[in-house]
Protein backbone atom coordinates (compact mmCIF):
# COMPACT_ATOMS: atom_id res chain seq x y z
CA UNK A 1 0.00 0.00 0.00
CA UNK A 2 1.43 3.21 -0.89
CA UNK A 3 2.58 5.48 2.03
CA UNK A 4 0.94 8.77 1.53
CA UNK A 5 2.60 10.54 4.41
CA UNK A 6 5.63 10.80 2.57
CA UNK A 7 3.81 13.59 0.45
CA UNK A 8 4.18 15.88 3.37
CA UNK A 9 7.52 16.38 3.30
CA UNK A 10 7.80 16.89 -0.47
CA UNK A 11 5.23 19.37 -0.33
CA UNK A 12 7.38 20.91 2.77
CA UNK A 13 9.94 20.97 0.04
CA UNK A 14 8.05 22.59 -2.56
CA UNK A 15 6.50 24.86 -0.25
CA UNK A 16 9.92 25.61 0.86
CA UNK A 17 11.54 26.04 -2.39
CA UNK A 18 8.94 28.73 -3.10
CA UNK A 19 8.79 30.76 -0.29
CA UNK A 20 12.46 30.64 0.39
CA UNK A 21 12.45 34.07 -1.37
CA UNK A 22 15.86 35.63 -1.50
CA UNK A 23 14.53 38.32 -3.73
CA UNK A 24 11.30 39.68 -1.72
CA UNK A 25 13.36 41.82 1.21
CA UNK A 26 14.89 43.81 -1.74
CA UNK A 27 12.92 43.96 -4.75
CA UNK A 28 11.27 47.37 -4.54
CA UNK A 29 15.27 48.52 -4.64
CA UNK A 30 15.66 46.86 -7.05
CA UNK A 31 12.99 47.48 -9.25
CA UNK A 32 13.67 51.18 -8.32
CA UNK A 33 17.26 51.04 -9.22
CA UNK A 34 16.05 50.08 -12.43
CA UNK A 35 13.80 53.71 -12.60
CA UNK A 36 10.56 52.23 -11.88
CA UNK A 37 8.59 54.06 -9.62
CA UNK A 38 5.62 52.41 -6.78
CA UNK A 39 2.91 52.64 -9.44
CA UNK A 40 4.95 51.13 -12.43
CA UNK A 41 6.00 48.22 -10.20
CA UNK A 42 2.38 47.75 -8.78
CA UNK A 43 1.06 47.39 -12.47
CA UNK A 44 4.02 45.29 -13.04
CA UNK A 45 3.01 43.33 -9.78
CA UNK A 46 -0.64 42.98 -11.57
CA UNK A 47 0.66 42.19 -14.86
CA UNK A 48 1.99 39.21 -12.56
CA UNK A 49 -1.70 38.65 -11.44
CA UNK A 50 -3.42 38.83 -14.46
CA UNK A 51 -0.66 36.17 -15.38
CA UNK A 52 -2.00 33.91 -12.72
CA UNK A 53 -5.65 34.83 -13.00
CA UNK A 54 -5.89 34.26 -17.04
CA UNK A 55 -4.10 29.87 -15.99
CA UNK A 56 -5.42 29.90 -12.08
CA UNK A 57 -9.16 28.07 -12.84
CA UNK A 58 -7.68 26.41 -15.79
CA UNK A 59 -4.51 24.67 -13.66
CA UNK A 60 -6.82 23.88 -11.31
CA UNK A 61 -8.89 21.80 -13.57
CA UNK A 62 -5.92 20.59 -15.21
CA UNK A 63 -4.82 19.04 -11.71
CA UNK A 64 -8.20 17.05 -11.00
CA UNK A 65 -8.18 15.82 -14.49
CA UNK A 66 -4.39 15.08 -15.46
CA UNK A 67 -2.96 15.34 -11.46
CA UNK A 68 -1.62 17.23 -9.11
CA UNK A 69 1.77 15.48 -9.46
CA UNK A 70 1.92 16.66 -12.75
CA UNK A 71 0.25 19.89 -12.66
CA UNK A 72 2.79 20.77 -9.62
CA UNK A 73 6.04 19.46 -12.20
CA UNK A 74 5.28 22.02 -14.42
CA UNK A 75 4.73 24.57 -12.39
CA UNK A 76 7.85 24.16 -10.64
CA UNK A 77 9.60 24.25 -14.05
CA UNK A 78 8.10 27.56 -15.02
CA UNK A 79 9.07 28.67 -11.75
CA UNK A 80 12.33 28.17 -12.16
CA UNK A 81 12.62 29.56 -15.88
CA UNK A 82 10.70 32.88 -13.96
CA UNK A 83 13.71 33.40 -12.15
CA UNK A 84 16.33 32.67 -14.81
CA UNK A 85 14.94 35.03 -17.11
CA UNK A 86 15.12 37.65 -14.23
CA UNK A 87 18.81 36.93 -13.92
CA UNK A 88 18.96 38.26 -17.18
CA UNK A 89 16.74 40.57 -17.71
CA UNK A 90 16.72 44.73 -18.16
CA UNK A 91 13.70 46.91 -17.97
CA UNK A 92 9.99 47.09 -17.55
CA UNK A 93 9.35 44.71 -20.41
CA UNK A 94 11.92 42.44 -19.89
CA UNK A 95 10.41 42.10 -16.34
CA UNK A 96 6.98 41.90 -17.73
CA UNK A 97 8.07 38.71 -19.92
CA UNK A 98 9.55 37.37 -16.61
CA UNK A 99 6.42 37.85 -14.17
CA UNK A 100 4.25 36.03 -16.90
CA UNK A 101 6.29 33.36 -16.92
CA UNK A 102 6.62 33.18 -12.98
CA UNK A 103 2.72 33.96 -12.73
CA UNK A 104 2.07 31.00 -14.75
CA UNK A 105 4.32 28.78 -12.95
CA UNK A 106 2.55 29.76 -9.73
CA UNK A 107 -0.77 29.09 -11.02
CA UNK A 108 0.10 25.58 -11.40
CA UNK A 109 1.34 25.17 -8.35
CA UNK A 110 -0.95 27.14 -5.96
CA UNK A 111 -4.49 25.38 -5.73
CA UNK A 112 -2.93 21.76 -6.68
CA UNK A 113 -0.01 21.75 -3.39
CA UNK A 114 -3.20 21.91 -0.91
CA UNK A 115 -5.30 19.83 -2.77
CA UNK A 116 -2.52 16.88 -2.53
CA UNK A 117 -2.01 17.36 1.00
CA UNK A 118 -5.84 17.43 2.13
CA UNK A 119 -6.64 13.53 -0.56
CA UNK A 120 -2.66 12.27 0.85
CA UNK A 121 -4.06 13.18 4.13
CA UNK A 122 -7.38 11.59 3.30
CA UNK A 123 -6.05 8.19 1.84
CA UNK A 124 -4.29 8.11 5.12
CA UNK A 125 -7.46 8.59 7.27
CA UNK A 126 -5.86 11.65 8.77
CA UNK A 127 -8.10 14.96 6.96
CA UNK A 128 -8.81 15.77 10.88
CA UNK A 129 -5.05 17.01 10.45
CA UNK A 130 -5.24 19.63 7.47
CA UNK A 131 -5.58 22.32 9.82
CA UNK A 132 -2.58 21.18 11.42
CA UNK A 133 -0.41 20.56 8.71
CA UNK A 134 -1.13 23.56 6.54
CA UNK A 135 -0.89 25.44 9.34
CA UNK A 136 3.00 23.47 9.40
CA UNK A 137 3.49 23.71 6.00
CA UNK A 138 2.68 27.66 5.86
CA UNK A 139 4.70 27.97 8.84
CA UNK A 140 7.73 26.10 7.08
CA UNK A 141 7.44 28.46 4.09
CA UNK A 142 7.10 31.57 6.21
CA UNK A 143 10.53 30.45 8.38
CA UNK A 144 11.99 29.84 4.58
CA UNK A 145 10.96 33.39 3.89
CA UNK A 146 12.31 34.91 7.05
CA UNK A 147 16.05 33.09 6.65
CA UNK A 148 15.88 34.16 3.28
CA UNK A 149 15.15 37.74 4.06
CA UNK A 150 18.77 37.59 5.78
CA UNK A 151 20.83 36.02 2.98
CA UNK A 152 18.96 37.69 0.55
CA UNK A 153 20.07 41.07 2.02
CA UNK A 154 23.73 39.85 2.53
CA UNK A 155 23.43 38.90 -1.38
CA UNK A 156 21.91 42.29 -2.03
CA UNK A 157 25.04 43.89 -0.76
CA UNK A 158 27.21 42.06 -3.54
CA UNK A 159 24.47 43.66 -6.11
CA UNK A 160 20.95 44.00 -6.14
CA UNK A 161 21.12 41.23 -8.78
CA UNK A 162 22.66 39.07 -6.99
CA UNK A 163 19.65 37.42 -4.97
CA UNK A 164 17.58 36.58 -8.50
CA UNK A 165 21.03 34.42 -9.20
CA UNK A 166 20.53 32.36 -6.33
CA UNK A 167 16.62 32.48 -6.44
CA UNK A 168 16.77 30.11 -8.99
CA UNK A 169 18.42 27.09 -7.86
CA UNK A 170 15.71 27.68 -5.46
CA UNK A 171 13.45 27.39 -7.33
CA UNK A 172 14.69 24.19 -8.81
CA UNK A 173 14.58 22.14 -5.72
CA UNK A 174 10.51 22.14 -6.31
CA UNK A 175 11.52 19.81 -9.39
CA UNK A 176 12.65 17.03 -7.55
CA UNK A 177 10.24 16.89 -4.90
CA UNK A 178 7.35 17.37 -7.03
CA UNK A 179 8.74 14.49 -9.48
CA UNK A 180 8.49 11.93 -6.38
CA UNK A 181 5.12 12.44 -5.44
CA UNK A 182 2.30 9.93 -4.77
CA UNK A 183 -0.89 10.60 -6.49
CA UNK A 184 -3.84 9.77 -4.55
CA UNK A 185 -6.97 8.36 -6.46
CA UNK A 186 -10.20 9.97 -5.25
CA UNK A 187 -11.33 11.25 -9.01
CA UNK A 188 -14.99 10.35 -10.15
CA UNK A 189 -14.95 8.12 -13.02
CA UNK A 190 -17.02 10.56 -14.74
CA UNK A 191 -14.57 13.91 -15.66
CA UNK A 192 -14.94 17.05 -16.79
CA UNK A 193 -13.33 17.48 -20.34
CA UNK A 194 -14.32 20.55 -21.53
CA UNK A 195 -14.21 24.02 -20.73
CA UNK A 196 -17.94 24.50 -20.92
CA UNK A 197 -18.76 21.46 -18.89
CA UNK A 198 -16.11 23.36 -16.22
CA UNK A 199 -18.00 26.61 -16.31
CA UNK A 200 -20.81 25.28 -15.56
CA UNK A 201 -19.60 22.67 -13.02
CA UNK A 202 -17.94 25.87 -11.12
CA UNK A 203 -21.59 27.80 -11.68
CA UNK A 204 -23.33 25.16 -9.96
CA UNK A 205 -21.42 23.72 -7.11
CA UNK A 206 -21.34 27.56 -5.90
CA UNK A 207 -24.82 28.22 -6.82
CA UNK A 208 -26.05 25.17 -4.66
CA UNK A 209 -23.39 24.97 -1.92
CA UNK A 210 -24.15 28.10 -0.26
CA UNK A 211 -21.31 27.70 2.65
CA UNK A 212 -18.14 26.80 0.10
CA UNK A 213 -19.16 30.15 -2.06
CA UNK A 214 -18.54 31.77 1.13
CA UNK A 215 -15.69 30.06 2.48
CA UNK A 216 -14.11 31.11 -1.01
CA UNK A 217 -14.94 34.69 -0.84
CA UNK A 218 -14.17 34.87 3.07
CA UNK A 219 -10.77 33.48 2.24
CA UNK A 220 -10.02 35.48 -1.27
CA UNK A 221 -10.69 38.57 0.27
CA UNK A 222 -8.45 38.05 3.33
CA UNK A 223 -6.08 36.55 0.82
CA UNK A 224 -5.90 39.67 -1.34
CA UNK A 225 -5.59 41.56 1.90
CA UNK A 226 -2.71 40.24 3.06
CA UNK A 227 -1.12 40.56 -0.12
CA UNK A 228 -1.89 44.09 -0.37
CA UNK A 229 0.01 44.27 2.73
CA UNK A 230 2.86 42.92 2.19
CA UNK A 231 3.79 45.26 -1.12
CA UNK A 232 2.81 48.16 1.27
CA UNK A 233 5.64 46.98 3.74
CA UNK A 234 8.96 48.08 2.03
CA UNK A 235 7.43 51.59 1.41
CA UNK A 236 6.36 51.80 5.11
CA UNK A 237 10.62 50.76 6.02
CA UNK A 238 11.80 53.59 3.62
CA UNK A 239 8.64 56.16 5.00
CA UNK A 240 10.51 55.59 8.43
CA UNK A 241 14.15 55.88 7.51
CA UNK A 242 15.16 52.26 8.21
CA UNK A 243 18.75 51.66 6.96
CA UNK A 244 18.35 49.77 4.05
CA UNK A 245 20.88 46.99 5.51
CA UNK A 246 18.23 46.16 7.79
CA UNK A 247 15.48 45.55 5.53
CA UNK A 248 16.42 42.10 5.47
CA UNK A 249 16.40 41.89 9.36
CA UNK A 250 12.81 43.51 9.93
CA UNK A 251 11.78 41.27 6.80
CA UNK A 252 12.72 38.16 8.52
CA UNK A 253 11.02 39.10 11.81
CA UNK A 254 7.61 39.75 10.26
CA UNK A 255 7.70 36.05 8.44
CA UNK A 256 9.07 34.15 12.00
CA UNK A 257 5.82 35.73 13.12
CA UNK A 258 3.73 34.48 10.66
CA UNK A 259 5.69 30.62 10.58
CA UNK A 260 5.07 30.72 14.46
CA UNK A 261 1.40 31.62 14.23
CA UNK A 262 0.95 29.34 11.16
CA UNK A 263 2.25 26.14 13.29
CA UNK A 264 -0.43 27.03 16.51
CA UNK A 265 -3.00 28.32 13.83
CA UNK A 266 -5.10 24.59 14.88
CA UNK A 267 -5.21 25.37 18.14
CA UNK A 268 -6.16 28.67 17.96
CA UNK A 269 -9.56 27.61 16.02
CA UNK A 270 -9.95 24.84 18.65
CA UNK A 271 -9.92 27.98 21.41
CA UNK A 272 -11.92 30.34 19.60
CA UNK A 273 -14.21 28.45 17.68
CA UNK A 274 -15.39 28.84 14.10
CA UNK A 275 -17.13 32.55 14.54
CA UNK A 276 -15.15 33.88 17.01
CA UNK A 277 -11.60 32.58 14.91
CA UNK A 278 -13.47 34.39 12.07
CA UNK A 279 -14.35 37.77 13.40
CA UNK A 280 -10.72 37.29 15.27
CA UNK A 281 -9.10 37.53 11.85
CA UNK A 282 -11.41 40.30 10.39
CA UNK A 283 -10.84 42.61 13.27
CA UNK A 284 -7.60 42.39 14.08
CA UNK A 285 -5.97 42.64 10.14
CA UNK A 286 -8.41 45.30 9.61
CA UNK A 287 -6.67 47.26 12.80
CA UNK A 288 -3.36 45.98 11.54
CA UNK A 289 -3.82 48.18 8.27
CA UNK A 290 -5.61 51.05 9.91
CA UNK A 291 -3.14 51.57 12.95
CA UNK A 292 -0.10 51.05 10.23
CA UNK A 293 -1.29 54.19 8.43
CA UNK A 294 -1.99 56.11 11.22
CA UNK A 295 1.39 55.69 12.67
CA UNK A 296 4.04 55.87 10.51
CA UNK A 297 6.81 55.91 12.82
CA UNK A 298 9.55 53.64 13.82
CA UNK A 299 7.47 52.22 16.82
CA UNK A 300 4.17 51.85 14.40
CA UNK A 301 6.47 48.92 13.02
CA UNK A 302 4.85 46.84 15.72
CA UNK A 303 1.58 47.20 14.29
CA UNK A 304 3.14 45.52 11.48
CA UNK A 305 3.73 42.60 13.38
CA UNK A 306 0.35 42.35 14.24
CA UNK A 307 -1.04 41.93 11.14
CA UNK A 308 2.16 39.71 10.28
CA UNK A 309 0.52 37.71 13.54
CA UNK A 310 -3.10 36.81 12.14
CA UNK A 311 -2.19 36.59 8.56
CA UNK A 312 -0.30 33.44 10.10
CA UNK A 313 -3.46 32.35 11.79
CA UNK A 314 -6.05 33.06 8.85
CA UNK A 315 -4.38 31.48 5.72
CA UNK A 316 -4.51 27.80 7.03
CA UNK A 317 -8.08 28.38 8.83
CA UNK A 318 -9.85 29.77 6.06
CA UNK A 319 -8.53 27.04 3.35
CA UNK A 320 -9.74 24.73 5.60
CA UNK A 321 -13.54 25.81 5.73
CA UNK A 322 -12.72 25.56 1.64
CA UNK A 323 -11.61 21.95 1.70
CA UNK A 324 -14.49 20.92 4.27
CA UNK A 325 -17.18 22.07 1.87
CA UNK A 326 -16.05 20.88 -1.36
CA UNK A 327 -15.61 17.01 -2.61
CA UNK A 328 -12.14 15.45 -4.14
CA UNK A 329 -13.05 15.70 -7.39
CA UNK A 330 -13.20 19.30 -7.58
CA UNK A 331 -11.09 20.46 -4.72
CA UNK A 332 -8.13 21.67 -6.71
CA UNK A 333 -10.33 24.09 -9.21
CA UNK A 334 -12.08 25.52 -5.68
CA UNK A 335 -8.87 26.25 -4.42
CA UNK A 336 -7.99 28.38 -7.71
CA UNK A 337 -11.44 29.59 -8.16
CA UNK A 338 -10.22 31.11 -4.27
CA UNK A 339 -6.96 32.23 -6.05
CA UNK A 340 -8.13 33.85 -8.80
CA UNK A 341 -10.37 36.05 -6.66
CA UNK A 342 -7.24 37.09 -4.93
CA UNK A 343 -5.36 37.67 -8.01
CA UNK A 344 -7.89 39.84 -10.12
CA UNK A 345 -8.61 41.63 -7.13
CA UNK A 346 -5.41 42.46 -6.42
CA UNK A 347 -4.89 43.24 -10.11
CA UNK A 348 -7.92 46.02 -9.79
CA UNK A 349 -6.66 47.12 -6.67
CA UNK A 350 -2.97 47.14 -6.99
CA UNK A 351 -2.35 50.12 -9.48
CA UNK A 352 -4.66 52.59 -7.31
CA UNK A 353 -3.02 51.66 -4.19
CA UNK A 354 0.43 52.08 -5.55
CA UNK A 355 -0.62 55.63 -7.72
CA UNK A 356 -1.92 57.25 -4.28
CA UNK A 357 1.44 55.80 -2.29
CA UNK A 358 3.03 57.84 -4.77
CA UNK A 359 0.49 60.82 -5.62
CA UNK A 360 -1.11 61.39 -2.20
CA UNK A 361 0.26 59.26 0.80
CA UNK A 362 1.10 55.83 2.18
CA UNK A 363 -1.35 56.83 5.03
CA UNK A 364 -4.38 57.14 2.69
CA UNK A 365 -3.19 54.00 1.23
CA UNK A 366 -3.14 52.06 4.26
CA UNK A 367 -6.31 53.83 5.66
CA UNK A 368 -8.41 52.67 2.28
CA UNK A 369 -7.09 49.29 1.73
CA UNK A 370 -7.99 48.61 5.18
CA UNK A 371 -11.37 50.22 4.68
CA UNK A 372 -11.98 48.26 1.90
CA UNK A 373 -11.14 44.98 3.04
CA UNK A 374 -13.49 45.83 6.42
CA UNK A 375 -16.52 46.58 4.69
CA UNK A 376 -16.50 43.43 1.75
CA UNK A 377 -15.21 41.00 4.57
CA UNK A 378 -18.36 42.40 6.57
CA UNK A 379 -20.84 41.87 3.81
CA UNK A 380 -19.53 38.44 2.47
CA UNK A 381 -19.33 36.50 6.15
CA UNK A 382 -21.77 38.84 8.69
CA UNK A 383 -25.13 36.70 7.44
CA UNK A 384 -23.39 33.24 7.27
CA UNK A 385 -22.24 33.45 10.94
CA UNK A 386 -25.42 34.59 12.22
CA UNK A 387 -26.57 31.06 10.78
CA UNK A 388 -23.79 29.15 11.23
Amino acid sequence: MPNYNKNIIRLYLVKISKWFNLVMPVVVLFYQDNGMGMHEIFVLKSIYSVAIVAMEIPSGWMADIWGRKKTLIFGSILGSAGFLMYSFSYGFWAFVLAEVILGIGYSFVSGADSAMLFDSLKAAKKTDEYVKQEGRITSAGNFAEAFAGIAGGFLAAISLRTPFYFQFVVAALAIPASLTLLEPKFHSSEHIHSIKKLVRNIKNTLTTNHNLRISILLSAVTGTATLTFAWLVQPFFKAVDLPVEMFGIFWTALNLTVGVSSAFAHKVEMFLGKRRSILFIIVLLSLGYFLSGVFITFWGIAFLFLFYLVRGVATPVLKNYINQYTASEIRATMLSVRNFVIRITFAVIGPLLGWITDNISLNYAFMLAGGMYLISVLLIVFPWIRRE
